[in-house]
């Protein structure tokens, strides 16, 4: 196992990721002629001279070897035209590389409390998701659509791992390539405060070496955050349905949120729902 500081190693290489994905024109360059260039992108030298830093500096903030002051890392961020999303994660990395901030804390357990508020939404898929998208507590709504979360061994109940190592998935999304690479940068997001967590390094271990797309995205360094939304699924025995969704953190553990999916009123959505809520027991059919 590496040495050296774990957020260090990833601030790095997620600029080193940027760095590869963008037209030397974005900074004023002219564009490079066909061949003349090993790899896609800016070379280090360009984002150094554009940052007003020497190239060594930069080098060795790339290599993991240096934690680069506030105006360094605003001057980066400026010149690889991070999004606002993308300046937090980068902020939060060199942030937690700081050895006296405080130790992430290790993954929880979902509290009974909120597994009795989410079987109280008889009517309302909702389910409870950890740091590293684990389902850690459902309702009846929600555990059936999800494919019957009930009958998965606990190590399966992800959300990620199910989008690739669950067949029936890519029939279950309208767009499952769109959900999966999203799920990806959701779990990378989550990466950034342990990297070198077990659990972490168990999922991603066992993605990365089984799933080709899992592992190209991963290498990509994308981020993502979502808060709503509105989605579509297929159940197998009951057809589409449309929701909207919403996350709630809960301010005990700022770690884990909880997802509740609502259909439009008088939709074929809610009348579906009625129509399994009552197979599951919760609530009588409408007449």
């Amino acid at each position: 196992m590496s040495t050296k500081n774990p957020h260090l190693e990833e601030l790095g290489q997620f600029l080193r990721a940027r760095r590869g994905e963008l037209d030397p024109t974005v900074l004023g360059l002219p564009a490079p002629e066909p061949g003349t260039r090993r790899v896609p992108g800016l070379r280090r030298v360009e984002v150094a001279t554009h940052a007003a830093i020497s190239q060594d500096y930069y080098n060795r903030i790339e290599q993991g070897r240096l934690a680069p002051s506030t105006p360094v890392l605003d001057a980066l961020a400026d010149t690889l035209a991070l999004t606002p999303l993308q300046r937090t994660y980068l902020e939060g990395l060199a942030r937690r590389a700081d050895p006296r901030t405080t130790p992430p804390r290790r993954p929880a357990p979902a509290r009974p409390q909120l597994q009795r508020l989410l079987d109280q939404l008889i009517l309302t898929p909702a389910f409870a998701v950890g740091k590293y998208l684990d389902y850690l507590a459902w309702n009846p709504l929600a555990g059936a659509l999800l494919l019957d979360l009930d009958a998965m061994a606990p190590h399966e109940r992800n959300y990620v791992r199910l989008l690739f190592a669950d067949p029936r998935m890519k029939d279950f999304y309208d767009d499952w390539e769109t959900m999966a690479r999203t799920g990806v940068a959701l779990l990378r997001m989550q990466a950034a405060d342990n990297p070198r967590d077990p659990r972490l390094a168990d999922l991603v271990g066992e993605l990365y070496e089984d799933y080709p797309l899992f592992r190209q995205w991963w290498e990509s360094r994308e981020i993502a955050s979502q808060d709503f939304g509105t989605k579509t699924i297929h159940h197998p025995e009951l057809g589409a349905f449309t929701f909207d969704w919403d996350s709630f953190y809960p301010k005990g553990d700022p770690d884990q949120h909880i997802t509740v999916w609502s259909p439009a009123p008088g939709s074929a959505s809610e009348n579906k729902l009625r129509i399994l809520s009552a197979r599951l027991g919760s609530v009588p059919p409408t007449a």
